[in-house]
């Protein structure tokens, strides 16, 4: 097996089920939905940013992230602690490691993430990384909302983005 596989799992979440990819370096991918729906993206995703399409099934790769998603689902876990390999633009990458500062129960709009980056006036670039996120719930943009404190886009949808806030304590609506 290359170097370059892609180890994955299908786990089963209050959100529906999720495709959790990782490489050597670390999680790399959560993916809403099944494997059987998401393979033909996750491969294109992987051959642009990876030099690969290879996927192989790999529980042993996933069990820290899987135990660690069904903690946090269960209220019993605020902070992920795991390796990450995220892949995208120097942008992209930046907005994602801004995202994971917000913290747990917090929300803030595309505005302080540029802010943070400082990029306050790419609030559209902002936005369009958040959407590319490739590790959803881990690197936590549902945690982020439109400035006017509206629900915005989320790639599992709103119902999933609200889910999660009310997981949190975010938002009692």
């Amino acid at each position: 097996m290359q170097e370059r596989t892609i180890k994955y799992i299908e786990m089963e979440s209050p959100i529906g089920p999720l495709v959790l990819g990782a490489t050597a370096e670390g999680l790399c991918r959560v993916e809403f939905g099944r494997w059987a729906d998401a393979k033909a993206g996750l491969r294109e995703w992987s051959e642009r940013w990876l030099g690969t399409r290879e996927w192989v099934p790999g529980r042993e790769a996933l069990a820290a992230a899987e135990a660690q998603l069904t903690e946090y689902f269960r209220g019993e876990r605020q902070v992920f602690d795991l390796l990450l390999d995220l892949r995208g633009t120097p942008f992209q990458t930046k907005v994602w490691h801004a995202l994971t500062d917000i913290p747990y129960g917090g929300i803030c709009s595309y505005k302080d993430i540029g802010r943070a980056i400082g990029s306050e006036k790419a609030v559209r670039a902002v936005g369009g990384a958040n959407n590319r996120n490739p590790v959803p719930v881990i690197v936590p943009c549902h945690r982020v909302i439109g400035a006017d404190g509206a629900m915005v886009g989320y790639g599992g949808g709103l119902d999933v983005k609200t889910f999660l806030l009310r997981l949190e304590g975010s938002i009692m609506i």
